[in-house]
């Protein structure tokens, strides 16, 4: 294996990045190429980026690597532990050890530390890095950083909603009435074509600074730019989705969906407070599961944060790590 430096993305591409990341464990965008060059053009373009490209005998590409350096002797994975859920190394399917074991020995006598957010706990980095980097004269910890809420759908919405347990079913049920009593006007549109997306995207930012306090700090000029660069790429590819649920003086919950294999994940949120008593979150978040059964999705993942709402859709906790590595 051969380990080499950079310090830009196009050292590998749009094109072999997406590549790899077709052929790797983390099908999820947050590792996509668009995902990744637009959070460093909204968050990093200032701060040093160490690209590790690892490539076989043959000259094929195996895995890479792409960290920033968040604080001096510090270097974190592109994409950020407040944007990006899943996180990874990005290597082919079954080889990740190898590349592992390559890319601690490049580190030489380097005295920064590694730091890793948002690994899956199923991930080989997870299981194989601290036994590799005690082999490479390295130390290598993981520790649960936070929970992913996730839901196996069954074939059909009957099946799923006689599963819930019975309090879930008859608390969602009640607030579907109550909406549909107090705002007989509500309806649920979804906007996934990229000019679909741009046209209504400024309706789910305002939901969204609105929503709860310190809301309105996290989406700020960076910030927005990066949500408009991203779902419009992602959208074009089927991969995100804008839900809203709409009166006719205009919408009163939102979500940003994104898509990838049979999974559909909840990436972020809106409400209007005013309308808080309707729960129109709730309601919205119905219709969203309940359209991920009847396209035939397999897993609805509530991603990062245990937020309250999300178990009463009766999901179970998938642990995603933080991995440090450093000297010994």
């Amino acid at each position: 294996m051969k380990v080499e430096l950079d310090d830009r993305l196009e050292a590998v591409g749009p094109d072999a990045w997406d590549r790899l990341h077709a052929a790797s464990r983390s099908a999820a965008p947050f590792l996509s190429w668009v995902w990744q060059a637009e959070w460093l053009r909204a968050f990093a373009s200032d701060r040093r980026l160490e690209l590790r490209r690892v490539t076989d005998r043959d000259g094929a590409l195996v895995a890479v690597l792409a960290l920033y350096e968040e604080a001096p002797g510090r270097l974190a994975l592109v994409g950020g532990a407040d944007n990006s859920d899943y996180l990874d190394l990005l290597a082919v399917r079954g080889r990740e050890e190898e590349a592992w074991t390559a890319l601690l020995g490049s580190r030489a006598t380097s005295r920064d530390l590694w730091e890793l957010h948002a690994v899956p706990a199923a991930s080989p980095t997870v299981a194989a890095l601290p036994a590799a980097a005690r082999g490479c004269g390295l130390a290598a910890t993981a520790t649960v950083e936070e929970r992913c809420p996730v839901l196996d759908l069954p074939q059909t919405w009957d099946a799923y909603w006689a599963g819930l347990p019975s309090k879930y079913r008859h608390e969602l049920g009640r607030k579907a009435r109550r909406l549909e009593r107090e705002a007989p006007g509500a309806r649920v549109t979804t906007a996934s074509a990229p000019g679909d997306v741009a046209a209504r995207l400024d309706d789910f930012l305002r939901l969204h600074r609105a929503s709860r306090v310190g809301k309105a700090k996290f989406m700020d000029e960076a910030m927005e730019g990066f949500f408009r660069a991203t779902l419009g790429a992602l959208a074009a590819r089927g991969q995100a989705r804008l839900w809203f649920l709409d009166l006719p003086d205009g919408p009163i919950a939102g979500f940003v969906t994104l898509e990838w294999g049979d999974t559909v994940g909840l990436y972020n949120s809106g409400f209007a407070p005013g309308r808080a008593a309707l729960a129109p979150g709730l309601v919205l978040l119905t219709d969203v599961v309940r359209d991920a059964v009847a396209r035939g999705r397999r897993r609805f993942d509530f991603l990062r944060g245990e937020e309250r709402y999300k178990y009463e859709f009766g999901p179970s906790a998938e642990e995603v790590c933080l991995v440090r590595i450093g000297p010994a």
